[in-house]
């Protein structure tokens, strides 16, 4: 589809545009960022879209930015048209033009949309937004389930002492080749340690996403009896964690339940490692005590729409991981060209799959429509990833050869150093997909793919 002017659509108007925002506390100058907006100001995060399952989701992003952009609705199940995966599924919308985006949402959960041109640099500056697909019958309210809900959207920031995004550094090579672009800020809905009000006893539904660029954020809520319910917007049922690890671009939504009493302020803790934690936001618990909600936590109603995969005839395709700093490689194909790492450094590339850097020129596989795909993550790097499958769900089968105990459905996972894990999924949504690490700052330096299902 291509790009069309302003006048022709009539579908409701989604900009991206530069603005500002008080990312940092008060009587700090606010932070210039570009942002997604409706017909309102620009906001960080972007406006919160909802839809219920099966609905569409209709709009016309009206790019205000002084480069071209597009638009992924991460983790839908899309008309591949729709997937916004610039240069692939369309070409990036330049300066002053539109594009129209227009499909249905078939499963229920905690999504999220953001900027897929410049990844690395436009998600870092603010392009990204919360995307719920809500059940067709009502969860909330019902015993066991929470009385209302939250939505939770975590990013990390690289700020100058001025406030201002560190300018300069979207291709530094050291970052990519290690961990990737680390922030020194970071918000939960565009704010700095913001308090939110829970009354005594009460029961609520957190939708918690990870919208930082590289950052591994692992979740602590103590004093609230955290119960994981969905991961990545699939139902899980329920169970108690302690800690939540969400790479970039994961998602969970977790139950959490207020303590008895009133006037506690309770922290949601960013573990930092080495046993460190940083407040990210506060619950202030005041107010009239509610009924206690019952003591076992509600399941969300089950996916009816994905397919279960058939390992008996899977076709199995492997997913090599090397590169980055500590390891690197003796040499990958770049562009139709063998390189050894420092020619490929050269090029800013310092990551592989299966051999192939920034492997866009032809696709990793080819799946028949309805085959099982059986695929064997293997990182031989000293840096965790998270490898983000796009228009598809998989399963989690093993890691490290121990089956996963849980089968957690997914469309992002979290991979560790020297880690091998499995994942099926069947491969029903014809079109060409990426598949590529969700540190940006790893996809943009060679970590990226694409498989074509027909």
């Amino acid at each position: 589809m291509a790009p069309h002017s302003r006048a022709s659509s009539q579908l409701p108007v989604l900009r991206a545009t530069a603005s500002t925002a008080q990312l940092t506390p008060k009587g700090y100058p606010p932070t210039p960022v570009w942002a997604f907006s409706t017909e309102d100001a620009a906001t960080i995060p972007g406006p919160e879209i909802r839809v219920k399952a099966g609905g569409r989701v209709t709009r016309t992003l009206f790019n205000e930015l002084p480069e071209p952009t597009a638009v992924h609705w991460h983790g839908i199940r899309i008309d591949n048209a729709m997937d916004g995966a610039a240069p692939l599924t369309q070409a990036a919308v330049p300066t002053g033009a539109t594009f129209d985006y227009d499909f249905v949402c078939p499963d229920p959960g905690t999504y999220w949309y953001h900027s897929h041109n410049r990844s690395r640099e436009q998600v870092a500056r603010g392009l990204a937004g919360a995307l719920i697909v809500e059940d067709v019958e009502p969860w909330l309210g019902l015993p066991g389930a929470a009385s209302r809900e939250l939505t939770l959207v975590l990013d990390d920031w690289l700020l100058d002492e001025d406030g201002s995004i560190v300018e300069g550094r979207w291709d530094d090579l050291h970052a990519a080749a290690h961990a990737g672009r680390m922030g020194n800020t970071a918000t939960v809905n565009g704010q700095p340690y913001p308090v939110f009000d829970l009354r005594p006893q009460e029961r609520v539904r957190l939708r918690i996403i990870n919208v930082a660029t590289d950052r591994i954020m692992p979740i602590n809520l103590p004093g609230l009896s955290p119960k994981l319910i969905a991961l990545d917007g699939h139902p899980v049922v329920p169970r108690d964690v302690e800690t939540v690890e969400l790479a970039p671009a994961q998602r969970a939504d977790i139950v959490i339940d207020a303590p008895v009493s009133a006037s506690t302020q309770i922290g949601l803790m960013l573990d930092t490692g080495r046993g460190n934690q940083v407040e990210l936001a506060s619950f202030n618990i005041e107010g009239e005590p509610m009924a206690a909600a019952q003591e076992t936590t509600r399941p969300l109603p089950s996916w009816t729409t994905r397919p279960r995969p058939d390992l008996s005839s899977a076709q199995k395709e492997p997913l090599l991981i090397e590169g980055g700093a500590m390891r690197g490689m003796t040499e990958a194909m770049y562009h139709g060209k063998t390189m050894g790492f420092r020619e490929l450094t050269s090029h800013g590339m310092a990551w592989a799959f299966n051999g192939v850097s920034h492997g866009m020129d032809e696709p990793m596989f080819e799946a028949y429509l309805g085959r099982t795909i059986l695929m064997e993550l293997s990182n031989r790097s000293a840096f965790p990833h998270g490898i983000h499958v796009h228009g598809h769900h998989f399963t989690i089968l093993t890691r490290n050869g121990v089956s996963d105990p849980h089968k957690d459905v997914r469309d992002t996972v979290l991979i560790g150093a020297d880690e091998v894990v499995e994942i099926a999924f069947v491969a029903d949504n014809p079109g060409k997909w990426m598949i590529h690490c969700h540190m940006l700052s790893h996809q943009a330096s060679g970590m990226m793919g694409w498989f074509k299902v027909a």
